[in-house]
Order: structure tokens, then C-alpha cells, then sequence
């Protein structure tokens, strides 16, 4: 009975360490877009530890974001989607950057 029981809790650790894992390496460590205003470092792996993917990722491919914005006509530009979707939540939660200059460094 021990065996089992001791069997059965090293299971569940360790597959609770792969998930763990899996959930925290989906995608890039970061992303770095390049507007002209300066370069804006996204921090991926910070990011999913906070919101959902589906948060951003709101199709169901993940696809690069400038796949469909600023290209496809029915998408918003994705300096629109960006700030939108970034501001917006760095306000909401009072964290993270919001003016202009501490996203974009030049």
C-alpha cells in the first residue's frame, strides 16, 4: 500500500512539473517589435504567467500578430490592437507601462 501510495504521489508530481513547464516555454522568451518610435521588448514569458493566451491570441491559430494586422483590412492596424490591448490591461491591473516612451526605446 505504501508503495502505491508513494508511486502515485511521484506521478502527480511530476506530471505536475511538466505542465508547469509546458505552460511557461509556449512561444518565444520575448518578442521584439520594431515601430518606427523606438523597439518595444515584449516579455512573453512574464505575460503568460498573468493573462490567459487567449487574452491576445484571440484566434485559433497563433499566428504573428502582424499575420493579420495591418494587413487584412477587417483586423485593426496593429498600432491600434497594440495599444488597445496593452494600455488598456497595463491600466486595469495599475501595472506596467502606459506612456509612450516606456514601451518604445529608441
Amino acid at each position: 500500500m505504501k508503495k502505491m501510495i508513494v508511486l502515485l504521489s511521484a506521478t502527480i508530481l511530476v506530471s505536475s512539473i511538466a505542465t508547469i513547464v509546458t505552460a511557461n516555454t509556449n512561444g518565444p522568451a520575448e518578442i521584439k517589435f520594431t515601430p518606427r518610435m523606438g523597439t518595444v521588448t515584449f516579455n512573453h514569458i512574464k505575460h503568460q504567467s498573468v493573462t490567459e493566451c487567449s487574452t491576445c491570441h484571440h484566434t485559433e491559430s497563433f499566428e504573428q500578430c502582424k499575420s493579420c494586422h495591418g494587413v487584412n483590412e477587417n483586423a485593426p492596424k496593429s498600432k491600434d490592437a497594440f495599444h488597445k490591448q496593452c494600455k488598456n490591461c497595463h491600466k486595469e491591473m495599475k501595472q506596467g507601462p502606459t506612456k509612450c516612451k516606456q514601451c518604445h526605446i529608441k
